[in-house]
């Protein structure tokens, strides 16, 4: 509380009771109009505001009077806890007024779910308090709960599972057991799930952000992170931008693994109004993008507001995902008539970061076979990979180029180039690329290291995580986006679209069309 203090000469004892008795007649007046607050309580609260007037009287026999903010009431006793609906509450949306599309102090009806703006005489809380009758609602920026119209907090130990579900909170002994539990949990209606493996609300042409969602969070360390990122909270946060994305995709992994959900699903809705507002409508609800494309973007972002804010010029990001290729480019020499021919020593050398590996694919047939089908090809991720081997180059009509990885991240990301769009449409590459499942060997495409001593490098294996399909047209909207991800726990495989979540057999994973791989490096 903050006190304004001014002096004036000492009153007497009985002007004391006098106060006292207006302060208490002031709240036996609300008593009666709302029938909440019982005599005793009154009095004890009057007596507390005299005694702390008492106390600050000075040695002159001067008192000093404290006009105060006005003391919230609080007490364990509700009548109307047994109207909360938790079955109507859903703490995805946006935090804004459903009358004035305000953010700012903006309180949930727990009768009926709905958000209102303020709790005072005349706001939108305190009318819709009079209107239908509903009593009880929560602060969503601080958890707090209150009895409108007679505004004072309720605290209650029964509103502790609303709470959790507002703003979960993690404990790192519980973060530890996440990638080890077995137990499903289950929602109010009874639907089982598990937390980790939960459903996302397409809510128009956004399955390629919640691919893009569901296989970050399958990422240990970048989920931990998140799980206990917690910005400094100012008067202003609510309307802070620099780390809004980061703030918003916190909150989204908090839900996706709470295994205290109310519903057996999760909405993006607040994430995706924030990746709308920091792409400038590049990424927006109702146009489908492409999940590379986002996921590029989403990881440089990221990257961008935690080092603003944490200060320094690493991030969990790179820390993560960056690694390192060398690049040799080549100059055509003096050819012989229309023959190019290269120099036999690189013109450039350069080493550049990355966060996830582009691979082209062959081009598909263009013929089809007898029976008048289209021939799918089949190709081994090897193949692919051959681009980094330091051996093979990939020219071009004016250089031609040569690869070499110098590091790999902790979690490597393979991206096959399946879309080529020219002047007219895009076109897709139907190409299957076979891939291991466990101990993916990397250390082939990497730089001889000095210290082996001709030996090679060591073995530097991945397993995968989670992979990212496409399937259907090219075209926007045309096409669904789907993923894999690998349940650790029960060491069992499980297909995500949207909503829907089946089991797999690990078969089915490496002969799909799939478009973005995640792997995570095995540390032996």
């Amino acid at each position: 509380f903050f006190f304004l203090m001014i002096r004036r000469p000492p009153r007497s004892t009985q002007s004391r009771s006098s106060a006292a008795s207006d302060v208490y007649k002031r709240q036996v007046s609300t008593q009666s109009t709302w029938g909440i607050f019982n005599d005793r309580l009154l009095m004890e609260q009057s007596a507390e505001v005299l005694s702390k007037r008492a106390r600050l009287d000075d040695e002159n026999g001067e008192e000093s009077v404290v006009v105060a903010q006005r003391e919230v009431p609080q007490t364990t006793r509700c009548p109307y806890l047994g109207t909360i609906q938790r079955h109507l509450l859903d703490f995805d949306f946006e935090k804004l007024c459903s009358v004035t599309l305000s953010n700012i102090n903006v309180y949930a009806c727990l009768v009926c779910g709905r958000y209102f703006q303020g709790r005072g005489t005349g706001t939108q809380a305190h009318l819709h308090s009079l209107e239908v009758s509903h009593h009880i609602f929560i602060n969503l920026h601080d958890q707090r709960v209150f009895c409108l119209p007679d505004n004072y907090e309720v605290i209650d130990a029964s509103l502790m599972d609303i709470k959790y579900n507002l703003c979960p909170v993690y404990t790192p002994e519980e973060v530890a057991r996440l990638d080890a539990n077995t137990q499903p949990s289950r929602a109010l209606d009874g639907t089982k799930y598990l937390p980790g493996c939960i459903g996302l609300n397409n809510i128009k042409y956004t399955d390629y952000v919640n691919v893009v969602i569901q296989a970050l969070c399958r990422i240990p360390s970048l989920r931990d992170f998140l799980i206990h990122y917690e910005k400094q909270r100012e008067a202003t946060d609510v309307l802070e931008l620099r780390g809004l994305l980061t703030k918003r995709f916190a909150e989204l992994v908090r839900k996706i693994w709470n295994p205290r959900n109310f519903k057996g699903q999760v909405s993006p809705h607040e994430f995706l109004q924030a990746i709308t507002l920091k792409s400038a409508k590049r990424f927006k609800i109702g146009e489908q993008s492409d999940p590379a494309n986002l996921l590029a973007w989403l990881l440089e972002t990221l990257h961008d507001e935690i080092t603003t804010l944490k200060g320094g010029a690493n991030s969990i990001i790179n820390e993560c995902f960056q690694g390192a290729v060398e690049i040799e480019t080549y100059e055509p020499g003096p050819g012989i008539g229309k023959t190019i021919v290269f120099k036999d020593f690189p013109n450039k050398i350069e080493i550049k970061k990355f966060r996830f590996l582009s691979l082209e694919l062959p081009p598909p047939p263009l013929f089809k076979d007898a029976s008048e089908k289209s021939i799918i090809p089949q190709i081994s991720l090897f193949d692919v990979l051959a681009k980094f081997d330091g051996q093979t180059f990939q020219d071009t009509p004016e250089k031609r180029f040569r690869h070499r990885l110098r590091s790999l991240p902790k979690y490597l990301v393979l991206h096959f180039r399946r879309f080529t769009r020219n002047n007219f449409f895009v076109e897709r590459n139907p190409t299957i690329v076979a891939f291991p499942l466990k101990n993916l060997n990397m250390a082939p495409y990497l730089i001889q290291d000095p210290l082996a001593g001709g030996k090679g490098n060591p073995p530097m294996k991945y397993n995968l995580l989670a992979t990212i399909c496409h399937e259907g047209e090219p075209k926007s909207g045309r096409g669904i986006y789907k993923l894999h991800v690998l349940h650790k726990a029960l060491n069992s495989w499980f297909e995500i679209q949207d909503l829907h979540i089946r089991e797999v057999m690990p078969e089915q994973v490496s002969v799909s069309e799939s478009y973005i791989l995640f792997y995570e490096r095995i540390d032996e």
